[in-house]
C-alpha cells in the first residue's frame, strides 16, 4: 500500500505568496510542515517502497509542481526549516536531517520526523522531534520514547541576520544506524560512479548485480543509474531518486546498452548543437530479442505504477454505488437474486 501526496494549485500558489509575503529581509523566519518531504531536501528515502512505487515526495507525479517546492526554498532564505514525515523511520540515520551548506537548499534544514508507536514505526525505534528556541535561532532534539521520552540534540541552528542564512551545527550521537538497507543511492558529481560518455554497451561484462552503483545523462538531460539490481530515475536537477525504469528480474543477467536512435539525420554545423535522439535497450546475448526502454509521454522514464490513493478511492466508490444501483434495479423489477427469471 502507498500514498501519493498531492498538494493543489490553489494551495501551493496560496503557499508560494505567503511565502513572498513575509521576506527575511523583514525578518521573517518561517517553519514548514508537510507529510511528505519535498524533492531536493535529501532526506533517506526507502528504494523498495517509495522509489519503486513513485511516492517519495510532495507532488511526485507532477513533474512541474513537484521541483517548485525546492525552487521557493532556494529563493527564500526566510524557510529555515521544513519537517516531514511519510516514511515511517526513525531519527538514527545521518540524513535524517539534512543541512543548506553547498547543497542548493537554500538556508533550510530539512528533518525527517518520526513515529511514536510500535504499530508504525519500519524499523522499530520510536521518535519524534521537539524544536528549542533560542536567542539566536533553534535546536532541533529528538524524543525517544522506547527510553522514557530521552532527549537528544540534533543540530543547532544559529541565525546569520547579516546574510540571513543560517549557521548549522550537526551534533553526532552514539544511536547513528550506518546501514545502508534503508538508504536509497542519490548521484553525486564526484562520487566516482558517473558514466560520462553512455555508448554502445554499458555493462560488457553483464556483472550488473545487487552491489553495482552507476548513474549517466541520456541525451535527452534524463539522468538514469543502477543501484541495488534496479535502473533507476532521478531528478536532473537535484539529482533526487524519482522511480523504477527496469526492475530487478527484467535487468538480471541482460545487457544494457544506450544507442543512436536510427532517425538522427545527418548533421552540419549548429545543426550539430541539437541534442541527438537516443534509446536505452536491454537485451540477452544470443536471443535476438531486445527491450526498448520507452520513455513517458512527459520525457520521464521511470513506470508510474502508483496511482493516486486519492483516485483509487474514487474509483472504489463508484463501484460500490453501481453495485447498489444495480442491486436496488433488481429488487424493483421483482428479481432479487438477480438471476433474471424476476422470481426474487
Amino acid at each position: 500500500w502507498s500514498v501519493i501526496v498531492f498538494v493543489d494549485k490553489d494551495q501551493c500558489a496560496w503557499f508560494e505568496k505567503t511565502i513572498t509575503d513575509h521576506p527575511a529581509e523583514d525578518g521573517w523566519r518561517i517553519f514548514v510542515f508537510s507529510h511528505a518531504p519535498i524533492i531536493g531536501s535529501g532526506l533517506r528515502v526507502l528504494q523498495e517502497c517509495h522509489v519503486v512505487n513513485g511516492c517519495c515526495w510532495l507532488n511526485h507525479n507532477d513533474a512541474q509542481s513537484s521541483k517548485n517546492f525546492i525552487e521557493i526554498v532556494r529563493n527564500n532564505p526566510s524557510i529555515k526549516a521544513w519537517f516531514s514525515g511519510h516514511f515511517h523511520l526513525s531519527h538514527d540515520y545521518e540524513d535524517s536531517i539534512t543541512f543548506p551548506g553547498g547543497s542548493n537548499r537554500g538556508s533550510c534544514v530539512f528533518a525527517q520526523v518520526g513515529c511514536m508507536t510500535t504499530r508504525s514505526t519500519r524499523d522499530g525505534k520510536r521518535h519524534s522531534r521537539i524544536v528549542k528556541g533560542t536567542k539566536d535561532g533553534f535546536e532541533i532534539c529528538t524524543i525517544n520514547h522506547k527510553k522514557g521520552g530521552e532527549l537528544r540534540l540534533d543540530a543547532t541552528v544559529t541565525y546569520d541576520d547579516a546574510s540571513h542564512e543560517s549557521i548549522v551545527m550537526a551534533h553526532p550521537h552514539e544511536d547513528y544506524d550506518h546501514d545502508l538497507w534503508f538508504q536509497a543511492y542519490t548521484p553525486a558529481q564526484e562520487d566516482g560512479c558517473y558514466i560520462s560518455s553512455p555508448a554502445g554497451v554499458l555493462n560488457a561484462d553483464g556483472t550488473w548485480d545487487e552491489k553495482t552503483v552507476c548513474w549517466w545523462h541520456m541525451s535527452d538531460g534524463a539522468v538514469l543509474g543502477v543501484h541495488d539490481g534496479m535502473i533507476i530515475e532521478y531528478d536532473a536537477s537535484t539529482l533526487a531518486p524519482l522511480g523504477m525504469v527496469v526492475s530487478k528480474d527484467e535487468l538480471a543477467g541482460r545487457k544494457v546498452a544506450v544507442i543512436d536512435a536510427a532517425l538522427n539525420p545527418p548533421c552540419d554545423g549548429a545543426e550539430c548543437d541539437v541534442p541527438k535522439e537516443q534509446a536505452l535497450v536491454l537485451y540477452d546475448d544470443g536471443d535476438e530479442g531486445v527491450t526498448v526502454v520507452q520513455p513517458n509521454e512527459d520525457g520521464s522514464y521511470w513506470r508510474k505504477i502508483v496511482r493516486n490513493k486519492m483516485v483509487r478511492m474514487k474509483e472504489k466508490r463508484r463501484e460500490e454505488a453501481a453495485a447498489e444501483y444495480a442491486r436496488l434495479l433488481l429488487e424493483e423489477r421483482g428479481d432479487g437474486d438477480g438471476d433474471g427469471d424476476g422470481d426474487g
